[in-house]
């Protein structure tokens, strides 16, 4: 009975002081105080706000919290609203905190924080209510795209406060996309950005995203992975052999391709022509033994898909079959000098080939290819032969001047006229001092 009885009398001086103060109001504005603080407060939608009134310079006067109703929620210590959700964190003669539990939207507003002088003081704090969109919602107008293709997506943010703003990446490039801001009778705000743009092979399986940004939520995104239909891409590539391509050898090639869907199709060709009677195709592989110059050519492989079809071609060049160079003789007799010289032309580089020859998947670059004439070389080889002939001549010439001789023959004079040999002896009778002196050369 004692508890009931100090409740009732608190409750009638309560009622009593509000009814005086509101008679002092009525009959004097209150007035924003310089003295009597509080701060705005902005909280999300089921969490806590925290109200706070605070005095500089308190004479000992009241404080109290009242609602966006001006209703009072806290007289000093005492809370005559009903509603729990408001409990007191703080009372001072300089304070008076009180929190606000489960915020819904329905307690924005203003509230006031009231200080009882004469006249009246007052400040006010301003409940802001976030609500955050639900889970943003990603739609494609196309489930399969086709290369080159235009297509668009939707995302929509709904039922949020305030309206959120949406972006949209495309792997790690943003995109611009166009939002549209609906007002909902509950006062909520539901965006929907729509993005339209073109797509090729690269795109296939890049992620797009739709980003939503708002205060009340962090990294809240949604995203669609894409699926882009492309037609193959080829390229031949040759197994065998590494260099050139010469007659009596073997060719391998391999055509390399990738699509989407997968090519079903793979044909080889030959470009203005039929390929060897002999060769042999093994899926996407072409093997031609025994190569000759007939078989040069361009050969082609191609391969198709439900978008489309692409090629690459490989140029054939025969070249002939390596030769062996006969080593250098030298022959010398008594009288004649034979000398045999092999000249060999220095092989050129594949660097300093001509440019005249094909480029990508043609045979006939690599080393042994057909060289340019070197002139000079030429023209060097043949000053050195006519300088070592030139030597030798002089040579034989004062070898000959150096054998050159005189000596006497032991014919008897008359032999000439002689009829027989014994004639010529008896004739000869007196030795040589009449002999003839004749001179010969000998070479």
């Amino acid at each position: 009975m004692a508890n009931a009885r100090s409740g009732s009398l608190a409750t009638i001086l309560f009622l009593f002081m509000s009814s005086a103060a509101l008679h002092k109001g009525a009959a004097q504005d209150p007035v924003v105080s310089q003295n009597l603080v509080t701060d705005n407060v902005t909280v999300v939608e089921g969490e806590m706000a925290i109200i706070s009134c605070r005095v500089k310079n308190n004479d000992d006067s009241v404080i109290q919290l009242l609602n966006p109703n001006r209703q009072t929620i806290y007289f000093r210590d005492m809370r005559p609203l009903k509603d729990s959700r408001f409990q007191l964190v703080n009372f001072s003669d300089n304070e008076l905190r009180v929190s606000l539990s489960n915020v819904s939207l329905s307690d924005e507003g203003r509230y006031v924080c009231q200080l009882y002088t004469d006249p009246p003081q007052e400040a006010y704090a301003e409940i802001t209510v976030l609500i955050p969109p639900g889970n943003p919602i990603i739609e494609a107008r196309d489930e399969v795209l086709s290369e080159g293709n235009e297509t668009e997506m939707t995302c929509t943010a709904m039922s949020s406060k305030p309206a959120a703003i949406i972006r949209w990446m495309k792997g790690d490039k943003e995109l611009p996309g166009k939002p549209k801001v609906e007002l909902t009778y509950d006062k909520m705000y539901t965006v929907t950005s729509r993005l339209t743009f073109t797509v090729n092979k690269e795109d296939d399986g890049v992620p797009v995203i739709c980003i939503v940004d708002h205060p009340a939520v962090k990294d809240f995104q949604a995203q669609k992975y894409l699926e882009v239909q492309y037609k193959p891409e080829v390229k031949i590539v040759v197994e065998f052999p590494q260099g050139l391509t010469r007659e009596g050898e073997n060719l391998e090639l391999s055509c390399k391709f990738r699509g989407k869907p997968e090519p079903q199709r793979v044909n080889w060709l030959k470009v203005d022509d039929d390929v060897p009677s002999h060769a042999v195709i093994t899926g996407a592989d072409l093997y031609i033994e025994n190569l000759n110059k007939s078989y040069n050519g361009t050969y082609r492989c191609v391969a198709s898909n439900s978008i489309g079809e692409a090629y690459d071609d490989y140029t054939l060049y025969v070249y002939d079959a390596p030769t062996t160079t006969p080593k250098s003789t030298t022959a010398t007799t008594t009288t004649t000098t034979i000398i045999t010289t092999t000249i060999s032309y220095p092989e050129i580089n594949q660097d300093t080939a001509p440019s005249t020859e094909p480029a990508a998947h043609d045979s006939r670059a690599g080393e042994g290819a057909p060289r340019t004439v070197d002139h000079a070389v030429i023209g060097g080889v043949v000053a050195v032969v006519v300088f070592a002939m030139l030597c030798l001549l002089i040579v034989l010439g004062r070898y000959f001047a150096r054998h050159k001789g005189t000596y006497f023959t032991h014919e008897a004079k008359g032999a000439d006229d002689a009829a027989d040999a014994d004639t010529a002896i008896i004739n000869a009778e007196g030795g040589h001092t009449n002999s003839d002196e004749k001179k010969e050369y000998y070479i």
